[in-house]
Order: C-alpha cells, then structure tokens, then sequence
C-alpha cells in the first residue's frame, strides 16, 4: 500500500509516496546498526541529550509548519495540533533533561559491591499510528535515543509527510545518519525487519489484530516487545460527584481529537438511575451541539475523522449497534459535507449482547450505561476485554482512590478524564498491550540492566563479596 496524503476535510488526493526498494531497506539496516556500534551507543550522554534538545528546539521554532501537517493528513482541529507539537518537544526534552540520572549505576542494598548498569540493546523497530503522529513517535524516541538504542521507524500509510517531517528534526538536529531513520515500506517488508537479527526490539501502537501479528512475529525471533493497543475507557460517574462539572469533563474526554484517542473517554457509566437519566440528557444536549468544520478554522469543535474507511466503520457499529437494541440518543449520521464528517453520537441500552459492548468505538461515538450502585460501576468498567485507562468522578478524592484499586487498567484518573505528559507512565493490562511508555518505566523497556558486582581481592569463590 503507498503512503498517501488524503485532505480528511475534503478527501483531497495530495501526494503519494512508493515504498522503499528491497536494496534500500537493507542499506539503512546496515547504517543503523553501524551507527549504533560506532558512534551513538559510545557517545556522551551529554551529546545525545544535545542534539535531543536541539530536536525538541526545532518543533517548537517550526511549531506552525509541524502542526499544519496535522491537520493536512488526518483532519486534526488546529488548536489540538499545536498541542500536540508541544506535548512532543516536552518529551524530547524531559528525555533529555533526565536520562543521565536514569543512566546511573543503581546499587543493590542488600548485595554490597553490586550494581545495575543500564545500557543500550541496540537498533529498535518502531510501527506507530496516524491518529498523534508526532506524540507517539516522541514517547519512543525521546527515551530510546537518550538510553543509546538508534531508531527505525514505520509510521501509518496516511500521514507521510507528517513522518518525514519529524525525520527532519533529527537530521536538522545533527543526529548522525542512522541514528533515526523513516522507513515507509509494505506490511511484508515490516515483517523482515522484525525478522533481521540487527534489529534487537520491537515497539508498537497501534489495533489488537496488528499488536498480535507483531508480537507473534517477534516472539519467534525472542525479541522483546512492547504493545500499546486499543481501549474501551470506562468514566465512571459516582453519587457525589457534580453533574454539570462531570457532563462537561465526559465531552471533552469523549471528543478530544474527534474520538480517535486510544485513552479516549468512551463508556460512559453513571450511578443512579434519576443521575443518570439527567446526565444523559445534558450530555446528550452538548454533544449534539458540537459543529463540524474545517479543522484549520479555529472556531471547529468537531473535526473530520482521519479517512473514509475509519468513518465507514463507525457507521457500521452504530447500524450494528442499533439493530440488537441500542438507541440511538443523538448523532447516528454522516455529515452531509464534504469529507469524512460523523456528526456526534451517543448510543444507550446497551446490553452484553450487544456487539458494540465489547468493541471499541474510536470516533465521536459514546456509550453510555445507567447501573444501580457502586460495585455495579466497577463490574461494568472491568467487563471489556481492554484495560488501557480509566476515570473516577466524585467529591470524595480518598474514596475514588478505593474506586480505582479495583479498576483493572493500567492507568486511573480521579476527577480528570486522563491525562498525559513525559513524567507519567502510560500503558494498559488485558488486551490493550503490556510494556510501558513515558517516565522512567519508559526508559527502562528497551535496555540491558546489566548486573556488575565486584568483589575484593583474596574473596572466597562463591558466597557473599567479602575477602577471605
């Protein structure tokens, strides 16, 4: 399949791009690993972290031009693509602010003379998708580049020069050729190089059915992987909490990059039936009255989704939906404009037969539940095969944080619907993936923690490090 840019706004043709040759492909296989074995693994940290912040530098001076590109290939809202620019640069720049703290011998206290020494595996293959093309891509370089790993990295078919231009960065930057490489290539070439005994780790964001054709692939090769998957986000709304407050926070984490987030607000749960009938209405009201627009406008509160075969789905899990009993409160319906526009929806009476009960709804597209009490809450947001985030809203803080223990997810969010940035660990449990990105959990996935423990002269030959 090209790299193709598609306007989501007016399904414009832009530019296409071929996949590299079978000769090429091998040519920057070879650069990256003699990139890594000669120059970067051996750098200082200091010299990494230069051009790293210089990389970040260059995205915020080209802020404009970088978050153009956004909103070009997959339609997203310009205020949100400017943010996103930023969320970028931030990770860069934590990595590079942090990493020789995270570098330093860590000294095992019950085993004195022994430490574990953090170093890098070597060239890592990176699949990441169109829906935050630069945000994804900064959670892997940042720390990987800083811990000494060189990159190669397969973005999303769509958003081509969004890929390129954050390639530039690094070339700008002055990262020696090799150290991070785009590669657009086919499905089967992706394939070889996870195969390529060069290449030592494997990283992906991406949908179920592509996490386990890679994790699959891997594992036959015993090379780590990291997954970050799909999700179907409980937010779920206790007595206490503030209606008003809570209805606003479930649109905007319903609607934050026209619902396609993985981390994405998209089950809405209310305790009470009188709450809940009241919180579908007003949740319902806003939603219907967000507008659609041209994403670069900035007055545009609901974009375009990223292409039309992303809108046709939702409109068949809606269709689907509706036939085995849901109904549809608002929304249901393509816009009738140019592009690929879905106009708000919320969905209800969902019931476990329900095929959309178990599915996830990655657009502006809602489900919402009603349940009698708080244990009913929890059994309904555990009930999905996914465990990627979750949301508690109420006014008592220590009681959401009881909420949340028994919440099987990777991540919680007490009265925010989710949140992310470079210090906070990101990742799920169950089939949204294993492995973390951002923080130090982040930096950890990909390195050899290597045990060195050093014993004086004259020690016994086993035994604990003392001499004899």
């Amino acid at each position: 399949m090209p790299y193709t840019t598609i306007n989501p706004a007016t399904g414009e043709l832009l530019a296409t791009y071929d996949d590299i040759s079978e000769p090429l492909l091998e040519a920057k296989l070879a650069t990256a690993q003699r990139a890594f074995e000669t120059d970067w693994r051996r750098r200082p940290v200091s010299d990494r972290a230069r051009i790293v912040s210089r990389a970040a530098a260059l995205l915020r001076e080209k802020a404009d031009e970088y978050a153009g590109y956004l909103t070009l290939e997959m339609g997203k809202r310009s205020a949100e693509a400017r943010k996103e620019v930023e969320s970028a640069a931030s990770i860069l720049d934590y990595y590079a602010k942090h990493a020789h703290a995270y570098l330093q011998p860590r000294p095992l206290a019950e085993a004195p003379g022994a430490s574990v020494h953090i170093e890098p595996v070597g060239v890592l293959f990176a699949i990441e998708p169109w829906n935050f093309p630069y945000y994804q891509i900064a959670r892997v370089a940042g720390p990987q580049l800083m811990v000494g790993n060189v990159l190669l990295l397969k973005h999303a078919e769509s958003v081509p020069q969004s890929a390129l231009a954050f390639a530039r960065l690094f070339e700008e930057a002055g990262a020696p050729e090799g150290v991070y490489t785009n590669l657009f290539i086919s499905i089967d070439q992706a394939g070889r190089v996870i195969d390529d005994p060069r290449v030592q780790g494997v990283t992906l964001t991406g949908s179920e059915r592509a996490g386990a054709a890679v994790a699959e692939r891997a594992g036959r090769n015993l090379k780590k992987v990291v997954l970050e998957l799909g999700g179907s986000d409980p937010f779920i709304v206790l007595e206490d909490a503030p209606l008003d407050w809570a209805i606003q926070s479930a649109v905007v984490g319903r609607m934050l990059n026209a619902g396609q987030c993985c981390v994405g607000s998209k089950r809405i749960i209310v305790v009470g039936k009188a709450r809940g009938e009241a919180f579908l209405e007003g949740f319902a009201k806003r939603m219907a009255a967000l507008e659609t627009g041209d994403p670069a406008d900035p007055a545009t509160a609901v974009a375009p989704l990223s292409s039309e075969r992303a809108l046709t789905l939702l409109l068949e899990q809606i269709d689907r939906a509706a036939l085995h009993g849901a109904r549809i409160v608002c929304g249901g319906k393509r816009v009738e404009r140019t592009g690929f526009y879905l106009q708000p929806t919320v969905l209800s009476d969902i019931t476990q037969q329900n095929p959309v009960f178990s599915e996830e709804l990655f657009g502006p597209v809602a489900a919402f539940y009603v349940v009698d009490d708080e244990a009913a809450a929890i059994a309904l947001a555990n009930g999905t095969p996914y465990g990627l985030g979750a949301s508690v809203f109420t006014a008592d803080t220590e009681h959401g944080e009881r909420v949340a223990a028994q919440i099987d997810s990777g991540m919680v969010f007490i009265n925010q619907p989710f949140g992310t940035s470079a210090e906070l660990p990101f990742g799920g449990v169950k089939r949204s993936g294993f492995g973390r990105e951002l923080s130090q959990l982040g930096f950890d996935e990909f390195v050899n923690k290597k045990l060195i423990r050093v014993a004086p002269v004259g020690a016994a030959p086993f035994g604990p490090a003392r001499a004899a």
